[in-house]
């Protein structure tokens, strides 16, 4: 078994990142542009400014890294490749969009539609930013 190469993580992890972010910039900043200041409107919080919108970008760059990071970690177990590499992604998007996202529309917060397009588009993201990050991983 192989020891995880960290620069190498870094490395897939930034890329994957910037994947993330690019397809985030298309859903909130193009898709759902319009939808965001009648939701927040609606729960009584001010539109996202850009400290927001940095933040999630550092948390864009933080998903790569956590996909990238779980390829890592079980490629010794599941051998190298795109399917490893696609359970990294099942389970990142597993915990970092299905269950981060259904919170509030359970809650009532976002509507079930903006809900099913947050998850379906985080599963493409993140599925293609771990592909992305997973050729770049060697140990």
């Amino acid at each position: 078994m192989g020891n995880i190469n960290p620069g190498r993580v870094v490395l897939g992890g930034v890329v994957a990142g910037i994947v993330v972010n690019a397809f985030e910039f298309v859903l909130n900043g193009v898709l759902l542009a319009k939808q965001w200041p009648d939701l927040m409107a609606s729960i009584n919080r001010p539109v996202l400014g850009v400290r927001e919108i940095v933040y999630f970008n550092i948390f864009g760059f933080a998903m790569g890294l956590v996909a990238v990071w779980t390829y890592a970690a079980i490629r010794p177990r599941f051998g190298a490749g795109p399917r490893t590499a696609l359970y990294a992604a099942l389970l990142t998007w597993v915990t970092g969009y299905v269950f981060v996202n259904i919170t509030p529309a359970i809650m009532g917060v976002y509507p079930m539609s903006m809900t099913a397009m947050l998850i379906g588009v985080g599963l493409a993201e993140i599925v293609v930013a771990t592909l992305v990050g997973a050729w770049l991983y060697k140990e």
